[in-house]
Formats: structure tokens, C-alpha cells, sequence
């Protein structure tokens, strides 16, 4: 089996990062990312502690707002018109999910670092994120059948949206799809996004396939990923570890979008 380490090639950026903020700093510019929930969930609190973390590392600014879901339309307008803000993102799922589109197109769009809002300025991080693994490990998708499972917000959808762009044999995979396993069995490339357990066994992956796990859920207590655990017994596959996949790439993408408005707010680097 041959691992596709996020947490390696994120070494990398950070670093780079760290210089780039650096520079900014001297320039009496020091990026900063606001951070909006509205429920609590053990996943959501994880991400937000590794973005703190990875922020003190750089040395970027975090700052975390736990409100009602009612008082985000009032926060936004304040945070949007905060120079000493660049980012801002509302963590999904809301408590009332139906006001998702409503409330991430109030979001200015050259502070949607998560690229949510329709004029959104930025690439979404986890995309990018699995775009820089593949390719930091060499894993050309020209010309392979590439099958992603799941068509959510945050991954899914704006995956799909770049790959058919860049031309890539892209299948989509959702709660319609009736044969799943056939669809996997001829994928050179999976990439999973859905965020339930186990979504992807064994049986349901050829010989010398990649498979990228994008999922996050919770599972008696434990953040686990869609990828079944037996599948790591396979020895002829490429694939995402368990901890330390896409993830650490995710911060380090959803940074790069935070530092670049920092810059683009005084046309610094």
C-alpha cells in the first residue's frame, strides 16, 4: 500500500505560509480569519481547534463567534465591514440548514475564503486540498476514470465543477445512485466526500486503484472517514490514510485563501 501523507507535503506549505505572513506582517499586515457556529458537534469544535493551532503556527489571527444562528445576518455585516478581518467562514451544518445559501451569500465575497457565496473570489479548500495531494504525490487524472461519491457543498459540488472544467472523466455518486459498487469497480481514482462510515468497502475497489478520503463523521465518539477500515489491510491500492489525509492539507488551502486576502487588501504581495 502506498500512503498519500497530507501531513508531509503540509510541512512544506506551512513553512512557505509562515514566510508569506511574515512579509505581510512588515507591511503592518497580519492576516486574520473569523470564525462563525452556531451548534455544538464534536467534528465542528475539532476543525475549529486545528485552525486556531495551525493560525498560532504562522502566525495568523483567529477569532471564534459562538452565536445564535438568528444573529449571524447582524455579525456578518459588522465582520464584513472590519478591516482587520480577511476571512470569514460560517461552519457548516447550520442548526437550521434550509438558511444555508441565504446566509454565506451575505458574506462579502472577497472575505469568503470558503468559497460558499456565489461570487465567491476564492477556490474551496478541500478541493484544492485533494487537487494538491494528487498531485503532490504524482497521481495524473488525465485520461483515468475518476468517480467521486458525494455532491455536498463543501467538497462534492465544487470538486466536480473543477474537474469537468480541467476535462477529467468525472462520474458523481450520490443518495440516487442505485449501483454504487459497479461504478467504484471501474474507477482508476475514488474520491470520497460524504461523510458517512464505511460508505466504501474492499469489494467495491479494483487492483491498483487511488482512493482519496475526503469524509468526516463522528462514530461512537471518534472522528472516522467513508472509507471502510478493512480497507487499509490492502496492499495493492493507493490510498489516504487514516488521520493525516486530506485534512492537514485542508487548513493549509483554507489559509493560502486567507492570506491572499490579506495581501489583495493592500496589494502587499
Amino acid at each position: 500500500m502506498k500512503l498519500l501523507n497530507g501531513r508531509e507535503l503540509a510541512s512544506y506549505i506551512k513553512e512557505r505560509q509562515a514566510k508569506d505572513i511574515r512579509r505581510l506582517a512588515s507591511n503592518a499586515v497580519v492576516p486574520k480569519l473569523a470564525i462563525i457556529k452556531t451548534i455544538d458537534n464534536p467534528v465542528i469544535d475539532l476543525y475549529v481547534r486545528l485552525k486556531n493551532q495551525y493560525a498560532l503556527d504562522i502566525g495568523a489571527k483567529v477569532d471564534t463567534y459562538r452565536i445564535t444562528q438568528a444573529a449571524v445576518p447582524e455579525l456578518l455585516q459588522k465582520l464584513n465591514d472590519d478591516d482587520t478581518v480577511h476571512g470569514i467562514i460560517i461552519q457548516l451544518p447550520l442548526s437550521d440548514p434550509s438558511k444555508t445559501d441565504e446566509l454565506v451569500n451575505l458574506v462579502s465575497p472577497s472575505k469568503d475564503v470558503d468559497a460558499l457565496g456565489l461570487q465567491a473570489q476564492f477556490d474551496p479548500a478541500t478541493p484544492m486540498a485533494i487537487l494538491w495531494l494528487l498531485s503532490g504525490y504524482n497521481v495524473e487524472l488525465s485520461g483515468k476514470k475518476v468517480v467521486l461519491i458525494g455532491r455536498g457543498k463543501l467538497v462534492g459540488a465544487p470538486l466536480e465543477k473543477i474537474l469537468l472544467a480541467s476535462g477529467v472523466d468525472v462520474s458523481v455518486a450520490d443518495r440516487k445512485t442505485k449501483d454504487l459498487n459497479s461504478l467504484t469497480l471501474s474507477a482508476d481514482v475514488i474520491i470520497t466526500a460524504t461523510g458517512r462510515p464505511a460508505v466504501l468497502t474492499s469489494e467495491m475497489i479494483k487492483p491498483g486503484a487511488v482512493v482519496v478520503d475526503a469524509g468526516v463523521a463522528s462514530e461512537d465518539g471518534q472522528t472516522v472517514g467513508d472509507v471502510d477500515t478493512q480497507v487499509f489491510e490492502r496492499e495493492d491500492i493507493t490510498i489516504t490514510p487514516q488521520k493525516g489525509g486530506v485534512g492537514p492539507l485542508t487548513i493549509c488551502a483554507l489559509f493560502e485563501n486567507v492570506i491572499r486576502a490579506a495581501a489583495n487588501s493592500r496589494k502587499v504581495i
